[in-house]
């Protein structure tokens, strides 16, 4: 029970953590091409975390990890980010919620696949309902979206829940933190080409708040964030623990309104006690 309390914890302080990203990537992409962006946050994340593997002298992965580590580079760290960039240049980022709602679904769906979990039937009720009520709330506020950048983010859902899941597992023999620091290092080389091919032909628009935006998602939201998620994932259970990300949509529109100063409505507000509903009864069942 501790540790599946810890668990719990540990996933909350990834979801905000993952949750500062909205706002940092919006602060970003002043200066950088989504792409770049993309690319460039995976190149200073994967050569931090090879550092710390050296400096701490951890041994490689066994050659069965291999596979694993290439589904969780996948999904995480080039399909998630380089698909939400591309569907980002077609549909607004408010439509981007109706798809990161359906996240928590995807991932207890691989978790019960991959991780061989076995909710109980009122689980599924909760991840449902609070799937549905994310979606509906961010449908209605904004109607705009193109055939290609739904299906772009259906496809950025169904390879994060996949990675999501498999980063668990794994993260149930190695730490969080190896996980994803190895996942990181294989996908390297894909990212540095990318970064390299949408190198930025002018920085004069390169301001300091763009620098910090880029620091952010680039240590935080790809690198320290997964290790809480990974090791709330792997105490606490993929299906349960994965429900916390229901909060991430709210979570990040909070962050926006403190840093950017944009509104935060009292309907997001009523929306999210709802949530936090949903979350506490799919904890109690899964």
């Amino acid at each position: 029970m501790h540790l599946a309390r810890s668990g719990w914890v540990s996933g909350l302080v990834g979801v905000i953590i993952f949750s500062a990203s909205l706002p940092a990537t919006r602060v970003a992409v002043a200066g950088f091409s989504p792409m770049f962006l993309t690319s460039a946050r995976a190149v200073i994340a994967a050569a931090l975390a090879v550092a710390a593997l050296l400096l701490l002298r951890q041994a490689r992965p066994r050659r069965s990890d291999l596979a694993p580590l290439g589904i969780v580079a996948l999904g995480v760290v080039i399909g998630f980010p380089l698909l939400t960039a591309l569907a980002l240049q077609h549909i607004t980022s408010a439509r981007s919620i109706v798809f990161i709602g359906l996240l928590p679904l995807a991932t207890a769906i691989f978790g019960v696949l991959r991780g061989g979990e076995r909710p109980r039937p009122a689980f599924w009720l909760f991840s449902c309902a609070g799937s549905l009520i994310v979606g509906l709330f961010a449908w209605s506020q904004t109607a705009d979206g193109t055939l290609i950048g739904d299906l772009l983010m259906l496809a950025a859902i169904i390879l994060c829940g996949l990675g999501y899941a498999e980063g668990a597992v794994l993260s149930r023999r190695l730490s969080g933190w190896q996980v994803i620091s190895w996942a990181l290092a294989v996908a390297a080389p894909v990212m540095v080409i990318l970064a390299v091919w949408t190198w930025p032909v002018d920085w004069t628009g390169v301001t300091v708040p763009v620098w910090f935006g880029l620091a952010y998602v680039s240590v935080f939201s790809m690198l320290i964030g997964f290790v809480f998620w990974y090791r709330g994932l792997a105490l606490g259970g993929i299906a349960g623990v994965g429900q916390l990300q229901l909060l991430q949509p709210f979570f990040g529109l909070v962050l926006a309104g403190a840093v950017l100063g944009e509104p935060v409505a009292g309907s997001m507000i009523a929306v999210t006690v709802l949530i936090v509903a949903c979350v506490a009864g799919a904890k109690r069942f899964a």
